[in-house]
């Protein structure tokens, strides 16, 4: 199994930014990638970002250019850099672990961006 704990979130003013951190521990060998999605209230989970175990990574268009993911050397941590956050970014904010074993979920983290 992989286990995930994020870290980082919130309370941020508008234009402001902050960086999560999803930190993987147990069978990380088996991790193919690692994503950020996010959860409004009252709104669906929606996809943020995603990076491969190769380093490959992909945005929704509504963060692109806005936020940056990356990990650490050795892959075990990943990161979501957000800048020029927006009171819409405002929703609690999950990454998940896509692996040979399935798919794994943090707990989230609350991310709040006041106008």
């Amino acid at each position: 199994q992989v286990q995930l704990v994020e870290s980082g979130g919130g309370l941020v003013q508008a234009g402001g930014s902050l960086r999560l951190s999803c930190a993987a521990s147990g069978r990380t060998f088996t991790i193919n990638a690692i994503g950020w999605h996010r959860q409004a209230p009252g709104k669906q989970r929606e996809y943020v970002a995603i990076i491969s175990s190769g380093g490959s990574t992909n945005y929704a268009g509504s963060v692109k250019g806005r936020f940056t993911i990356s990990r650490d050397n050795a892959g075990n941590t990943v990161y979501l850099q957000m800048n020029s956050l927006k009171p819409e970014d405002t929703a609690v904010y999950y990454c998940n672990a896509l692996t040979e074993l399935g798919e794994y979920w943090g707990q989230g983290t609350q991310v709040t961006v006041s106008s």
